[in-house]
């Protein structure tokens, strides 16, 4: 935990899972492109940088951003992190969800500068963060894994390597296809009971409870009985998603039919518009579907975290 940290994306989840490591007193110095985003973990004893480059003498930096080209500017664009190969920090921790080939190459690139670089996904959204439950998968060099596991475990819940190269970029494209098609499976059959005649708080009370229930359906309740939209992940970012898991699943010859149906709905989201929502109007689309306009059912719902007061800024 010894280990100078910087930290570069400071979005919904960024900001979160560098509270997590500020909070626990590790050295954090944060760069976002809108400084204001990174100023919450001033509180918590971080500092906030102006450059990119006052990053570069740190131990290790994590990067947490949305593309493949957002990662690839703030790494070697005009003022990036790696630009200046005579300036350069000792390690480089990525926790985007970006295609497998695009990893690959940064991975080359920093190779070539002398820089480990390490793989390392995430499971959860800012929420998650903020209760502990966060996960994380990695790949990359087991060495650089155990040095920063620490820093890992502190920011999530667990971390689990996987092995050399790219392969927890293909587990964390795996695991958001089976979000959306769980998602999608769960607005059909909430549409389903409430046609029937059945609360869509009562039935996702009923399956929360049972065996089909899980950590995911629970934290995703008060969405669907209240139709608060109030964005996680958005049609967008799940839609890029699918379009690199069904390209791997092309790559591998592995036949993929309920994920690429899901993707068609997950296009249809985004199609309508409602691009700033959360993922979470599958429902809506269901219900159109079905002749049904839904109504939220006001009522308290309890989405099974427990957040911090103190990071729910």
């Amino acid at each position: 935990m010894a280990q100078r940290v910087g930290w570069i994306g400071t979005g919904r989840m960024g900001v979160a899972m560098a509270a997590n490591l500020a909070r626990a007193g590790v050295e954090l110095t944060a760069w976002n492109r809108t400084t204001a985003k990174a100023e919450p973990l001033l509180a918590f004893g971080a500092s906030v940088a102006g450059s990119i480059a006052e990053l570069r003498d740190n131990d290790v930096v994590f990067t947490m951003v949305s593309t493949a080209p957002d990662l690839d500017r703030v790494l070697f664009g005009d003022g990036g992190l790696l630009a200046d190969p005579s300036s350069l920090p000792a390690s480089l921790v990525d926790c985007s969800t970006i295609a497998t080939a695009e990893s690959a190459e940064v991975r080359r690139r920093c190779n070539d500068l002398g820089v480990p670089f390490l793989a390392c996904p995430v499971s959860g959204n800012a929420r998650v963060v903020r209760s502990g439950g966060l996960t994380l998968v990695a790949s990359g060099p087991e060495e650089l894994f155990d040095r920063v596991r620490p820093l890992l475990e502190t920011i999530g819940s667990g971390a689990t390597y996987v092995g050399e190269g790219e392969t927890a970029r293909l587990v964390k494209i795996a695991h958001n296809l089976m979000l959306g098609v769980v998602t999608q499976c769960m607005a059909e059959i909430t549409v389903l009971a409430e046609k029937g005649g059945v609360s869509r708080n009562a039935f996702l009370e009923f399956l929360n409870n049972s065996v089909m229930g899980s950590v995911f359906t629970r934290y995703k309740t008060p969405a669907f009985v209240n139709l608060d939209y109030t964005p996680t992940f958005t049609p967008v970012l799940l839609r890029k998603d699918f379009d690199l898991g069904l390209a791997a699943a092309r790559a591998l010859d592995v036949p993929m039919p309920l994920a690429a149906l899901t993707a068609a709905l997950v296009q249809a989201s985004v199609g309508s518009g409602r691009t700033e929502e959360d993922f979470a109007i599958l429902l809506d689309l269901q219900a159109a579907a079905s002749g049904m306009t839904l109504k939220p059912e006001d009522v308290s719902v309890d989405e099974g975290l427990q957040v911090d007061p103190e990071l729910d800024f």
